[in-house]
């Protein structure tokens, strides 16, 4: 088992910066990777940004050059660095681990992760 706590949002004004935590506790030497995702209302989930455990990061388009995904192995906690904040950024945002390849090497599915943290909520104001 792993368990996933988010914690970092809030709410921000346009143009402003937040910075959010997950912080993974149990098995975390099983986690393959981690995916911070988000869902804004009336929306699908999206995967926003990934890091494998090898290190190797990927952004969805609308974020990239924005936001930065980070790990502290120390820590067990991923970070997602959010810079030039936008109201179509606000969304609950979720961080998720996956164990394995699932035969999707994007890892933007669901299915590509078999932990969910709580969620925390992103507002960014106009």
């Amino acid at each position: 088992q792993v368990q996933l706590v988010e914690s970092g949002g809030g709410l921000v004004q346009a143009g402003g910066s937040l910075r959010l935590s997950c912080a993974a506790s149990g098995n975390t030497f099983r986690i393959s990777h981690i995916g911070w995702h988000r869902q804004a209302p009336g929306k699908e989930r999206e995967l926003v940004a990934l890091i494998s455990s090898g290190g190797t990061t990927n952004y969805a388009d609308s974020v990239k050059g924005r936001f930065t995904i980070s790990r502290d192995n120390a820590k067990n906690t991923v970070y997602l660095q959010m810079n030039s904040l936008k109201p179509e950024d606000t969304a609950v945002y979720y961080c998720a681990a996956g164990l394995g390849y699932y035969g999707n090497s994007y890892y933007d599915r669901e299915e590509d992760y078999d932990y969910w943290g709580q969620g925390t909520q992103v507002t960014v104001s106009s």
